[in-house]
C-alpha cells in the first residue's frame, strides 16, 4: 500500500469509529421506569432529539468520508504538512459524538438547547476549515496529485470548497434563534452536499499517476 492510501486508510478507521459512537446517543433514560406499552411508546417517543441529532450526524460524517474519500482517489503522494492538516481535520471528526450528544440531551430545553446547538455548529465551522485547508495545500503547488489532475483549474475551486466557511458561522448565529430550525438547516445542507458533490478538475486522457512515495 502507498503512502496516500496509509493515510487513507487510517482515516477510515476515524470515520468509521466516530460515525459508530453516535448510536450510543440513542438510549431509553430511565428503562426500569417503563412498566406498560403506552409508557415504552411514550419514552421512544421522548427520543425524537436524540432521532433528529442522530441522523444529522451520520449525514454529516458520512458527507465528510465521502468528500475525504474523493479527494485522496487524486492524491499519489503525501507530506508531512498534508500530514498534519489531515490528523487535525480526524480530530474534528472524532470529537463530533460530543456535540451530537449535547443536542440529544439539550434540543428541548430552552436555554441549553441554544448553548447546544451553537456548540455543534461551532464544530461544523471547525470542519469547514479544516477541509478548506486541506484543499488549500494540495493545490498550493498541486505536486501531491497524481497527473490526472488539472492544478491550475483546481485552484480555481478554492472559493467553492470554501463555501462552508460562510454558512456555517451563520448557522451558529441562528442556533441561539431557533434550535430546532438550526438543526433543520444542517440536516438539509448535507443533503445539499451529498447530492452536489465538486468534482475534481482533470486533465482530457491524462493517465494516473502510480507513484506512492513520500514527498518531503
Amino acid at each position: 500500500m502507498n503512502e496516500s492510501g496509509r493515510v487513507e486508510a487510517f482515516s477510515d478507521g476515524v470515520f468509521a469509529i466516530a460515525i459508530t459512537l453516535l448510536v450510543l446517543q440513542l438510549a431509553v433514560a430511565n428503562p426500569s421506569q417503563v412498566h406498560t406499552a403506552g409508557g415504552a411508546w411514550h419514552e421512544l417517543g421522548h427520543l425524537w432529539t436524540a432521532y433528529d441529532a442522530y441522523v444529522v450526524s451520520f449525514l454529516v460524517i458520512g458527507i465528510m468520508w465521502l468528500n475525504h474519500h474523493t479527494v485522496f482517489g487524486y492524491v499519489a503522494r503525501v507530506d508531512r504538512g498534508l500530514l498534519v492538516i489531515n490528523l487535525v481535520l480526524l480530530l474534528v471528526v472524532a470529537a463530533l459524538p460530543f456535540p451530537t450528544a449535547l443536542v440529544s440531551d439539550w434540543l428541548d430545553e430552552p436555554g441549553p438547547a441554544e448553548v447546544s446547538m451553537a456548540v455543534f455548529s461551532a464544530f461544523m465551522v471547525l470542519h469547514a476549515l479544516t477541509f478548506q485547508a486541506m484543499w488549500w495545500w494540495l493545490t498550493r503547488t498541486g505536486h501531491l496529485f497524481d497527473r490526472r489532475v488539472d492544478v491550475e483549474a483546481a485552484r480555481r475551486t478554492r472559493l467553492r470548497f470554501a463555501a462552508g466557511t460562510i454558512v456555517y458561522p451563520i448557522l451558529v448565529g441562528l442556533s441561539f434563534v431557533s434550535p430546532v430550525i438550526t438543526l433543520g438547516l444542517h440536516f438539509a445542507l448535507a443533503l445539499y452536499y451529498a447530492f452536489n458533490q465538486l468534482p475534481i478538475p482533470l486533465k482530457p486522457d491524462a493517465p494516473a499517476d502510480d507513484e506512492g512515495a513520500v514527498a518531503v
